[in-house]
């Protein structure tokens, strides 16, 4: 699950269970695996028992559960051998984070709370990502929280996908970091070269950002002046421009940090680059859609919190 097909079979399985495979039974056992994973999730099963988090409260008191959802390419290969068109992977996460230190623990002893997470994914269209995110969130008690908040970094369709399945969300969040990181883009194409003036520019549009929110911020990044930059500046200019006008209304980050919520999915996102780049987006790697779809599954699972692998391989 963690290493290419060629090191488990001639590395990892010999060392943990001196079992000696060649490299094609060891994928061929995997994706066969990630198949039947795949085809429980999609008959509505969940693995282990109903496990209810105590999900964590936000400034107003209020118990918050969040979901999220990405897509990310995966390199795909065509007749023998060939390179072809890459394929999306969706990526979606019931997730309960920790919050900031400053804020109330759930635990009243004040111990840190654990990081609970459960990933879905899969090479399938978005919208067959839904019943298996579902049945993670019944699982763990998704219900049981007052409020729904999503995140997502503003990809096509993801605002839409989570408001369909989970119709309780109060806001979809447009991820922050996916924001500041088109700020720092434009801040290298106004000071090419000149990292310190770049970083020195992109730090109080991020603190602005932050503080006074997506609509305040594109007015200003309309009005600037951009007499004398070169024309690569102009064009990542209006491209930034474009983005925050699409995005703003999701951009109320004031408003989300008043009430204590996430504007940031870092770990989550930290966790889905483990998902499927590490795995499925080495160096030259291409697959089929019938093995990267199996790999995406069990990733997924063998990320997830503790004892969801255990309980999977129990039902088999």
């Amino acid at each position: 699950m963690q290493t290419r097909f060629e090191e488990a079979a001639t590395k990892l399985l010999p060392k943990l269970a001196n079992l000696r495979v060649s490299e094609s039974t060891a994928e061929r056992a995997t994706e066969a695996a990630g198949q039947r994973l795949a085809q429980a999730q999609q008959a509505g099963q969940t693995f282990g028992p109903k496990q209810p988090w105590h999900w964590h409260k936000d400034a107003e008191g209020k118990k918050v559960a969040y979901v999220w959802a990405d897509a990310t390419g995966v390199g795909m290969q065509g007749d023998k051998g060939a390179q072809t068109e890459g394929r999306m992977a969706y990526v979606g996460v019931v997730y309960n984070p920790v919050p900031d230190e400053r804020a109330q623990w759930a635990d009243p002893t004040g111990r840190r709370p654990e990081w609970q997470a459960r990933y879905v994914a899969q090479l399938q269209p978005l919208a067959a990502l839904g019943l298996p995110l579902r049945q993670q969130a019944g699982q763990v008690g998704l219900d049981d929280a007052d409020r729904w908040v999503a995140l997502s970094d503003g990809g096509s369709g993801l605002e839409d996908f989570l408001q369909d399945h989970f119709g309780r969300v109060e806001a979809v969040i447009l991820d922050f970091w996916h924001a500041a990181e088109y700020l720092g883009d434009l801040s290298k194409a106004l000071y090419p070269g000149q990292e310190e003036a770049a970083q020195a520019w992109r730090a109080p549009w991020c603190h602005r950002l932050t503080h006074e929110g997506g609509v305040v911020v594109l007015e200003a990044l309309r009005g600037l002046d951009l007499k004398g930059r070169p024309r690569q500046a102009r064009e990542k200019h209006k491209e930034v421009v474009t983005y925050f006008s699409n995005q703003a209304h999701r951009m109320d980050y004031p408003a989300y940090r008043a009430k204590g919520w996430q504007i940031g999915s870092g770990p989550v996102e930290s966790a889905c680059k483990r998902v499927i780049n590490q795995r499925l987006k080495g160096a030259g790697m291409r697959w089929g859609s019938d093995g990267a779809d199996a790999l995406c599954h069990l990733r997924a699972l063998f990320c997830s919190e503790r004892g969801q692998w255990e309980a999977f391989g129990g039902h088999n």
